[in-house]
């Protein structure tokens, strides 16, 4: 007697078009050795013997979405300059479709990390908000682009790329576009009937205020989802994974790290698999849990880092 066997059918990710919208920089790591400490003062000496650029910010999530297969665009302000042009050679070289917009007025935005014996010693931050003229032009951009994209991701890092964002929640609902915000700041009302929302536990507590139990975490969250209208909101925990709030549910699943190495750029991991299991028809609970295990397989990696659809699906 046969038995059947059913095979697991990964998502079709390679049909899914998300379009990222947000604060874009390029994250520089100086990597070297560390043997002595300075005689000018109490600090130690980095030799440095490389150099490595990445995608950051918003550019990172696109990065993140390129890397399972989905088609990523990336709409943001860099400057006229070197950074800016490294920016754009590095989507193009990660098949990302590049929609920049070249600001003459400021500098690209740049956090340099200087790495030491594999940790980090020290991260320096260049940046200067984009000028006006520059944000109406995007938003006309933005507004353009809607017809062509399945999911929107709207990054905010508060660098001042979207202060337009309310405009951009609202366009991309009417236009029947799944849109998701990863916020920032001290005011979430301006993310207003977005898809979903997913702040992290110190951005929640921010705007929500401290709680003693699992129960008033959820009449909180409940209460946010509610006044926000909000399809739902997802809750990124570090250590204690993650919980999804939707008008139906509250839907927790532990967190899935294998060892934590480097947390940052995680929550662009995050909402990239989350946008590209939504935009291939996953429920919410299935986008959660790769989303979650995204999650896990990144930290365990150095820097601003992907995860690959094989990593994910085996």
């Amino acid at each position: 007697m046969s038995t059947a066997v059913t095979t697991y059918q990964a998502p079709a990710l390679d049909q899914v078009r998300i379009l990222v919208v947000g604060d874009v920089m390029l994250d520089r790591y100086w990597f070297g050795d560390v043997s002595r400490i300075s005689p000018e003062a109490p600090v130690p000496i980095v030799r440095v013997d490389k150099r490595e650029a990445r995608l950051g910010g918003a550019a990172n999530v696109a990065r993140n979405a390129a890397a399972l297969g989905a088609h990523a665009g990336l709409l943001g302000v860099v400057g006229a300059d070197e950074a800016g042009d490294q920016v754009e050679q590095l989507l193009h070289g990660g098949g990302i479709h590049s929609y920049l917009k070249r600001d003459e007025a400021i500098s690209t935005i740049i956090k340099l990390r200087v790495i030491g014996r594999q940790q980090q010693m020290l991260r320096i931050d260049f940046e200067e908000p984009p000028s006006d003229t520059v944000l109406r032009n995007k938003l006309m951009q933005y507004k353009a682009l809607l017809a062509d994209y399945d999911v929107i991701i709207l990054s905010d890092y508060a660098k001042g790329s979207l202060v337009n964002v309310a405009d951009m929640v609202a366009a991309g609902r009417a236009a029947g576009k799944v849109v998701m915000v990863d916020p920032k700041g001290d005011d979430f009302t301006r993310y207003a009937g977005a898809t979903v929302l997913t702040p992290n536990k110190s951005e929640f507590r921010h705007i929500a205020g401290g709680w003693s139990s699992e129960e008033q975490l959820t009449a909180k969250a409940q209460q946010l989802r509610a006044e926000l209208r909000l399809d739902a909101l997802l809750l990124t925990r570090s250590e204690e994974g993650m919980t999804l709030y939707t008008e139906q549910e509250v839907f927790h699943i532990p967190a899935d790290a294998r060892e934590v190495f480097d947390v940052s750029g995680a929550g662009d991991t995050v909402i990239a698999t989350m946008a590209a299991m939504l935009g291939a028809g996953a429920g919410w609970n299935e986008a959660v849990q790769t989303a979650n295990r995204a999650g896990g397989i990144v930290v365990g990696k150095l820097g601003t880092a992907t995860v690959t659809r094989e990593e994910l699906f085996g």
